[in-house]
């Protein structure tokens, strides 16, 4: 037996009666997957190595989804089985290989590039490696001593650079961390999943830093690259993107330690019913889109009850219904949406009620990301980030910057940004929302004598009722934003009215400090304006009158220069629009949370206006 031989049989021996897991993300390959599939497939039976290949497709746009599964279909093997998956929606890598391993079950799990720049007949090296070392997980390495890397000069550079601040920064005790081609046991890799928030290119770094903080042992395999000529991916965008995404891993590492604390909810025993709800005052080309979105949702298990005002949405001809959607209307009438949202809880044949706006449409992962909190029963609601849409008109987009402005939403913004880190709040808005539905029943559902604000409520209800709400970085939707100037004003401004009377009504999660910051601001300007107004006291000489004055503009100085610096855009315009957002946004919302908190009451009558872009199809 040759020494090849040898280690082939250790592979198998490892292996055992269980299964090895390929998860293989691919995108974009439709011309050459097949062929890699079957290679990869014809290797593993030519050395009886029982193993499932997951290949994921990333929301390729050239057909590749539709050759894997012609592929699945054709193939018939004796100790392997090809099992796709077809994401509807690019997520990136982190994305499609979460979703591979769920969709796998072996207890070794081998995440291995669709393009096979590393062939996978490298497989036995790996298995030689976490034997020997008694390692958790093996990555192959370029640096290894018996490495064959043929690797253009340019990633080389890149490479080292990046290895280099690795080392330095994260502590990481091995020599390379990007090579496409890795081995885990399973309990590992998914205590790490588990935690993980980076779905693009700092995937591999945040999973092995996570891994080794809690105690993996990392073995390192030799490789064999011939990359040739190709830049790769490697383009300027990428490389900031990582070195972002690689500092972010740093701050939370070191800095936060948020891996240390991140919790994992137990698995769920059963894949739960959900009932998506969504009010609304009629059918819309934004509704429709919402529900294209809900029909390519990766978790299957829900149903979806639409609340138009008018049967089967009213006014607007009605969209083409997406097929294999559960799909009913409920006729409301003309009422608040927290009287539509009450309808949807009493009609919800779900455990959980998944609230979003007809303005929002879900990310496809959307559901499968959040349904796995509620194995937790401390937890009683989920949300997520509502990110403004890609598609939005160019004052929409405006619109969603200065809602995304640090200035403006401060330690909020991870209402409007993907990313961040998982937190418990006890506060979050209605697009983007799930709840357990006897936990909705128990505390009547939304309150209904005011609006906005009723989803504030509801979540002080929530946590008052001893349950947690926790905010889940992946659970995203993509929430249309107002225009600038006149209804994301005047839609902000509504916001803060009720915020300032829950300030003195509901204090429980309404009395924040940040909240009072712009009423300072707009109290701060109204002093300097009439300062600068007075004239000048006979008995002060010119000179103080003149450093008083300049003493007393610091503040407005200093003010504007932040909001140039967190506002900056190339495009000229859109940063001077994004400043002048943000100014406008800070003084709407300090004069009106004034209104509010001075108010004897609040007037909640229903305001359809917002709804009326919706309304009509593109």
């Amino acid at each position: 037996m040759t020494k090849l031989e040898e280690k082939w049989s250790l592979t198998r021996e490892t292996v055992g009666d269980g299964r090895l897991s390929v998860v293989m993300p691919v995108y974009n390959l439709a011309g050459e997957i097949e062929g890699n599939l079957l290679a990869t497939a014809r290797l593993f039976e030519e050395h009886r190595v029982r193993a499932e290949l997951v290949p994921v497709d990333d929301g390729s746009s050239d057909g590749t989804g539709g050759v894997l599964e012609r592929v699945a279909r054709g193939y018939r093997g004796a100790s392997v089985e090809i099992r796709p998956v077809v994401c509807a929606r690019n997520g990136g890598k982190g994305a499609a290989l979460r979703a591979g391993f769920e969709a796998s079950s072996g207890e070794y799990v081998m995440l291995l590039d669709g393009d096979l720049d590393i062939h996978p007949k490298q497989t036995p090296w790996f298995f030689d490696q976490m034997v020997a070392k008694g390692a958790d997980i093996v990555i192959g390495s370029k640096r290894h001593p018996k490495s064959v890397v043929q690797y253009p000069w340019h990633r080389r550079i890149v490479s080292w650079v990046y290895f280099t601040l690795v080392r330095i920064f994260i502590g990481l005790p091995i020599t390379d961390t990007q090579t496409g081609m890795k081995l885990f046991k399973r309990e590992v890799l998914g205590e790490a999943l588990g935690r993980m928030l980076v779905k693009t290119y700092a995937f591999d770094l945040e999973l092995l830093a996570i891994a080794h903080q809690r105690g993996a042992k990392i073995a390192e395999a030799p490789v064999v690259i011939r990359f040739g000529n190709k830049f790769g991916a490697l383009r300027t965008s990428t490389v900031r993107t990582m070195a972002l995404d690689s500092l972010a891993v740093f701050y939370r590492l070191r800095l936060l330690k948020y891996y240390a604390k991140a919790e994992v909810p137990p698995k769920l025993d059963h894949d739960p019913l959900v009932s998506v709800v969504i009010a609304c005052p009629a059918r819309s080309w934004m509704l429709d889109e919402c529900l294209a979105a809900l029909a390519g949702q990766t978790y299957r298990n829900f149903e979806v009850i639409v609340l138009p005002d008018g049967t089967d949405g009213g006014s607007g001809a009605p969209g083409p219904q997406p097929k294999d959607l559960k799909l009913s209307f409920l006729s409301t009438g003309r009422v608040r949406p927290a009287e539509k949202r009450n309808l949807g809880i009493g009609a919800a044949k779900g455990e959980i009620v998944a609230f979003i706006d007809d303005d929002a449409y879900p990310d496809a992962h959307w559901l499968e990301y959040a349904v796995k909190y509620f194995g937790d029963a401390t937890i009683g609601a989920v949300g997520g980030p509502g990110v403004t849409p890609a598609n939005d008109p160019y004052l929409a987009k405006i619109g969603g910057r200065v809602y995304e402005n640090l200035l403006v939403s401060g330690n909020y913004r991870y209402r409007y940004r993907a990313g961040g880190v998982r937190r418990d709040v006890d506060d979050y808005p209605s697009c983007n929302l799930l709840a357990r539905t006897d936990l909705l029943r128990k505390i009547g559902g939304y309150r209904t004598d005011f609006w906005p604000g009723e989803d504030t409520l509801l979540c002080k209800d929530i946590v008052d009722a001893g349950k947690r709400i926790v905010y889940d970085p992946w659970v995203i939707v993509n929430h249309h934003r107002r225009a600038l100037v006149a209804p994301h004003l005047r839609q902000l401004g509504r916001y803060a009215f009720h915020r300032g009377y829950f300030v003195k009504r509901y204090p429980s999660n309404s009395l924040h400090l940040s909240y009072f910051v712009p009423s300072a601001f707009v109290a701060y300007l109204v002093l300097r304006a009439i300062l600068a107004a007075a004239p000048m006291p006979d008995v002060m000489p010119t000179w103080l009158f003149c450093a008083l004055h300049g003493f007393m503009s610091l503040p407005v100085l200093a003010y504007f220069a932040l909001v140039f610096l967190t506002s900056f855009a190339l495009n000229p315009l859109t940063w001077l629009l994004t400043v002048a957002g943000v100014f406008l946004s800070h003084v709407v919302y300090g004069v009106l949370f004034i209104g509010g908190l001075c108010a004897r009451r609040a007037p909640c009558e229903f305001i359809g206006k917002d709804h009326a872009q919706a309304t009509q199809y593109k």
